[in-house]
């Protein structure tokens, strides 16, 4: 339990610094990058991939899309909790589950049972009670989740294909991703210094390192979690979602002082039953 729960302190604690950035003017494609070059460092010395396994056949499709994927996800997420807040950023982060679900639906035929189509269903009422916007609010950009949502789903679907292909450890293709991700963010982070005349920042620097540390450290303990509870892995993938959403929430009500209407905090709500409903019908 205490790698679950230091699992979903790393994941809120990203969405914390992201929000920090706000006050000190930081440039979030600097920080994503200095971000992977941290992570990447620890997932070096934690797991110590080793690349000579590495061959042509690998999935370098897959590699490819999520390394590019990645860095723009990360901005939206930036960007959604900038002007929307952690709150429904993090739900609308969590509630992207639901994207793979549809997916193994769709295109892999998996059979559905009552439980999962009235999670689902729930799932995307949900959803449109978080986004839904305020009247007196004009920077309600839900757009910005909307893209948290769609990326992460898609993110998520390819790293299962990345977990069932087993002729490589799945940390060594992790740190593939990480390396192609990084070289994506340093790629328009020359293209904004050269002739954008940006300027290198030491405080993008320091948040970039944050944010790789805690990164990091979600997927580290989020993998222990999962081999902890390997027999029940239903727990962690409820509690993870679930654990974001309440802790994420409580940050942004209390820290933050971010409003919420009654549609939204019964959105939030509904986002919990739903998760609960996709793990009863692991059951089923």
């Amino acid at each position: 339990m205490l790698f679950l729960i230091l699992s979903i302190l790393c994941s809120v604690t990203v969405g914390v610094i992201f929000k920090l950035t706000r006050k000190y003017n930081a440039t979030p494609i600097q920080i994503i990058a200095f971000n992977y070059i941290t992570a990447l460092a620890l997932c070096y010395f934690t797991f110590s991939p080793d690349l000579t396994v590495v061959h042509a056949e690998a999935p370098w499709n897959i590699y490819a899309a999520v390394g590019v994927l990645l860095p723009i996800v990360f901005l939206f997420l930036f960007t959604s909790i900038k002007y929307m807040g952690i709150v429904k950023t993090d739900a609308a982060q969590r509630l992207s589950l639901f994207i793979p679900i549809i997916a193994a639906w769709l295109i892999f035929k998996e059979e559905f049972n009552s439980y999962k189509v009235i999670g689902l269903i729930i799932g995307f009422i949900a959803l449109l009670f978080i986004l839904r916007k305020q009247s007196i609010n004009d920077q309600n950009k839900w757009i910005y989740p909307a893209a948290v949502f769609l990326g992460f789903g898609i993110v998520d679907i390819l790293f299962k294909q990345i977990a069932l292909y087993t002729a490589l450890p799945y940390t060594t293709s992790l740190f593939i991703v990480f390396d192609i991700a990084l070289a994506v963010s340093l790629l328009v982070v020359v293209y904004d210094v050269v002739l954008k005349k940006a300027k290198l920042n030491s405080k993008n620097i320091l948040f970039g390192a944050l944010v790789g540390i805690f990164n990091f450290g979600n997927i580290l303990f989020y993998l222990k979690a999962h081999k902890a509870f390997a027999e029940n892995p239903s727990t962690v993938f409820a509690g993870m979602n679930m654990g974001v959403i309440v802790l994420g929430s409580l940050v942004g009500l209390l820290f933050f002082k971010e409003k919420l209407s009654k549609i939204n905090f019964i959105g939030i709500a509904l986002a919990l039953i739903a998760i609960v409903f996709i793990v009863f019908s692991q059951f089923s």
